[in-house]
């Protein structure tokens, strides 16, 4: 497969590295697609992680809102944030709801018309980004984390199960680990996979563990105990407890005061920049 042609959207200096923002045309979406790279200051390839942002989010969400550059740019540590969905799909049902349809893609690739050939997400995250980051970025596409926020947690840690050769670390911060069992992905997933039940357990973290999917590595998520999303929608305890049957070495930690967003985000993000190096270093 031919290396998509990349247009450059912007490039700022950055903690002595460059911040900058993409767009390539994406055979798995059908159409345009955006994403962000911090290339460290560094030379020869770096590592990369890939953050995954959640429900609303762009592909520039992350990258402003985290402070994580000036770690990453110590660490030698490059970062890539795809956006959440396409764009401007024009598919009726896909606007209007923000739990739902564009900016809310799930990381997953459908399968149901209309949304398959336009939301196809994992491959956008597994295959084609990759490409893109070996033939334009110099990053070592063999020396790959990945991590997420709530949405983009629960594309984290699935991607990692379903794909273990592509990706060396794992993190998370507020994921949704069973979204088989909580509303949104019971919103989502059939739409977007069809009313079968067993083909959402590929795309359950919670139950790609318990079906003996497990990572070659720990695990680090972090928590927020005042997050209003937590006891519906999020139920970490369902993943913990599909960890310790399985001997999935996992670090949960949940930090009284702390909510659902980016100001939680931004108290962890150094400690999950270092959780990845350590695993990506060479």
């Amino acid at each position: 497969m031919a290396v998509p042609a990349l247009e450059v959207l912007s490039e700022k200096r950055c903690f002595g590295g460059v911040q900058g923002f993409y767009r390539y045309e994406s055979s798995a979406c059908g159409g345009p697609m955006r994403f962000g790279v911090f290339r460290p200051e560094r030379s020869g390839r770096v590592p990369a992680l890939l953050f995954l942002a959640g429900l609303t989010c762009t592909e520039e969400t992350f990258a402003i809102k985290a402070g994580a550059q000036r770690v990453a740019a110590e660490l030698g540590l490059a970062l890539v944030t795809p956006d959440t969905s396409p764009r401007e799909t024009g598919i009726e049902g896909a606007t209007g709801d923000w739990e739902f349809g564009e900016g809310a893609g799930f990381w997953l690739d459908a399968t149901q018309a209309p949304y398959a050939g336009r939301f196809g997400m994992e491959s956008v995250v597994v295959r084609e980004l990759p490409m893109l980051l070996d033939a334009h970025f110099g990053i070592d596409v063999a020396r790959l984390g990945i991590s997420g926020h709530s949405m983009g947690g629960h594309g984290a840690l699935t991607l990692a199960l379903r794909h273990p050769q592509r990706f060396r670390s794992l993190s998370a911060f507020a994921p949704i680990v069973a979204p088989m069992q909580v509303p949104w992905g019971q919103k989502a997933f059939p739409r977007y996979l069809g009313n079968d039940e067993t083909a959402w357990r590929g795309h359950d973290a919670t139950a790609l563990m318990a079906d003996g999917h497990g990572f070659d590595g720990p695990i680090l998520i972090d928590q927020g105990a005042d997050d209003a999303f937590l006891a519906e929608q999020l139920r970490p305890e369902l993943f913990q407890a599909a960890c310790d049957a399985a001997n999935q070495p996992l670090l949960l930690r949940q930090h009284a005061g702390y909510d659902h967003s980016y100001w939680f985000i931004q108290s962890f993000i150094e400690d999950h920049l270092r959780h990845h190096a350590r695993v990506l270093s060479p």
